[in-house]
């Protein structure tokens, strides 16, 4: 299982371009029939529609496989608590945080509400959010939103009415399918950990019929035929278009699309998509079966390169288009690939750096220096800070087990109010060290975490604040 908020190079897009001039189509070197041709683009289009709940699903079906609650995965309905940061001899998941602890669960509306208690956090920042089968964030219960106090949900489904017990706030998800990704903020000290543990256990999640009531959840029923060895996104991308359209019609009974999706929808039907039916293969033609699966793919990666609304300042690449993606069916699928379970970008924005502001690779055999002026550290209402990752998006053996960096570390200022950080192999000196990153020997990546970025100027949010470069120290 792979949640990852990578960058990821784009593999194959010359096929996109040789498939848009002159009528003709090129897919693993074998030319594809003029006949039809508009079909296999409405096929592409589909397919990136439905890349988010098919990916939704074999998440959900690799993370509840177990019987108990144990690392990242947990039987439906079930509560995981992460009880300590990873380190680096962690692999589970790719672009760890040590900010905050995540407490999920997967929950099935299908027959019938379930409740989540949430008990007073104390003026801790913590954020609850639910993300629907189609990766919308359709509510965020937490600190910006709804204050630290205590609070109870019912998460009803989209068929669902009924009345609640009282105190109750119903939450109407649009689908089934829901993912809660809670994050309580930790700093990581036996202390702190104590602390957060202690809120992690107070939190509830009961099917509406056992709220108020004595309740112990079932064990969870382990599906032998479910690969948990293979990443999800190598697993979605490996079915050939028949599989996927075939499980992404299934999933659409119970996981209806939104009305804004009517125009999309009723182009599918010409290829034998359409919502609440069996998908009919026969109107898909046979060449374009084991096709569509990579040009469709290496379209959503294209927009890395061609959507606006992914920005590249002073090395830095991110968006502000996360969490609710209304018909931008490309930008929904991209935020899927490479950042599954990604927050509105009121709540969290990750700006991703690979290379310097001069465009270079880092490397761990020089030293870098981000340089923060007086009053221009990034502006947050929540906490921000900076993780280290080696090539692979994993966190990297230090001497001081440092793995991100942040106000918590005491940051110590320059004589003139700015802040540097240092990023590097080696301790800058005893005097430097509480503003020290350490890197690897060799090829790292950095990722900057904004959590509740602030909305008034100066802002990420509006462009209002920009990132600064990471520079090699003149």
């Amino acid at each position: 299982m792979t949640i990852s908020r990578r960058s990821i190079t784009l593999g194959s897009t010359s096929l996109l371009a040789s498939a848009a001039v002159g009528g003709l189509a090129r897919a693993d070197d074998h030319m594809l029939p003029l006949e039809g041709l508009e079909d296999f683009w409405t096929a592409v289009e589909a397919y990136t529609y439905g890349y988010p709940l098919v990916t939704m699903e074999i998440t959900r079906r690799v993370m509840t496989n177990v019987a108990t609650p144990a690392g990242n995965r947990g039987p439906m309905g079930q509560m995981v608590k992460a009880r300590s940061y990873p380190d680096a001899t962690f692999r589970d998941v790719t672009a760890p945080n040590a900010d905050t602890l995540y407490t999920t669960a997967w929950v099935d509306l299908g027959k019938e509400p379930w409740v989540l208690s949430l008990p007073d956090m104390k003026g801790r920042y913590y954020l609850f959010p639910m993300l629907d089968g189609w990766t919308t964030v359709f509510q965020v219960p937490g600190t910006r939103t709804t204050g630290t106090g205590a609070q109870t949900y019912a998460i009803t489904g989209p068929g669902w009415t009924g009345t609640l017990p009282a105190g109750v706030k119903e939450y109407k998800s649009p689908t089934n399918m829901v993912w809660l990704l809670g994050r309580i903020y930790c700093t990581g000290t036996p202390e702190d950990y104590a602390a957060v543990h202690a809120l992690q256990d107070q939190i509830g999640l009961v099917p509406l019929s056992a709220y108020g009531k004595s309740y112990t959840p079932p064990p969870g029923v382990v599906d032998p035929s479910v690969d948990m060895k293979t990443a999800v996104r190598d697993q979605v991308n490996g079915m050939d278009a028949v599989a996927y359209f075939t499980l992404l019609a299934q999933l659409m009974k119970t996981n209806p699309p939104t009305a804004a999706d009517a125009p999309a929808l009723a182009k599918f039907a010409n290829i034998g998509l359409v919502p609440g039916k069996d998908f009919d293969a026969s109107k898909l033609h046979a060449d374009f079966v084991k096709r569509i699966p990579q040009i469709a793919f290496d379209r959503i990666m294209l927009q890395f390169k061609t959507n606006s609304a992914v920005k590249d300042i002073n090395g830095w690449n991110y968006t502000t288009k996360t969490g609710i993606y209304g018909t931008d069916y490309l930008m929904r699928a991209l935020i899927t690939a490479i950042g599954l379970g990604a927050n509105r970008p009121q709540d969290a924005v990750y700006p991703t750096s690979l290379k310097d502001g001069h465009g270079r690779a880092y490397d761990g055999a020089h030293k870098y220096v981000v340089r923060f002026d007086k009053g221009e550290l990034p502006p947050v209402d929540g906490f921000w800070s900076i993780t280290m990752y080696d090539a692979n998006y994993f966190f990297v053996a230090n001497p001081i087990n440092r793995y991100s960096i942040s106000p918590r570390q005491n940051l110590k200022q320059n004589a003139d109010g700015s802040v540097d950080l240092y990023v590097q192999k080696d301790s800058p000196g005893a005097d430097k060290e509480s503003n020290w990153l350490p890197a690897p020997a060799g090829k790292f990546i950095l990722m900057m975490r904004l959590y509740w970025p602030r909305e008034t100027n100066p802002s990420i949010l509006d462009g209002s604040w920009v990132i600064p470069p990471v520079a090699k120290p003149v």
